[in-house]
């Protein structure tokens, strides 16, 4: 897995440079409403059955102020309606970025 050099908001997108060569562009609004946090995606109750809440997204929801590498793996990402608990695994990200 390459390593991520460099991550820059390009108009409504999301443009990510990979050690190697690897270049992924990704429209903020499909990475806002991708979130995969719980607060996003829901969590598994006691009895594994998954509630996925109704997301909320207001105006600057999908303004991206600014992006922090976790480790070697992942992107958390920090949008200005104050929403930042969402970490992006790069494969994730991948996955992504093939969506039509």
């Amino acid at each position: 897995m390459s390593r991520l050099e460099q991550a820059v908001v390009i108009g409504p997108e999301l443009a990510l440079a990979f050690a190697g060569g690897e270049e992924l562009y990704l429209p903020l609004e499909l990475l806002r409403r991708a979130c995969p946090c719980a607060a996003c995606q829901g969590e598994p109750d006691a009895l594994g059955r998954v509630l996925r809440p109704v997301q909320q997204i207001g105006p600057r929801g999908f303004e991206l102020l600014r992006s922090e590498a976790i480790g070697g793996y992942a992107l958390q990402l920090f949008w200005a309606d104050g929403h930042s608990t969402g970490i992006y695994t790069f494969d994730y990200l991948r996955r992504l970025s093939i969506l039509p």
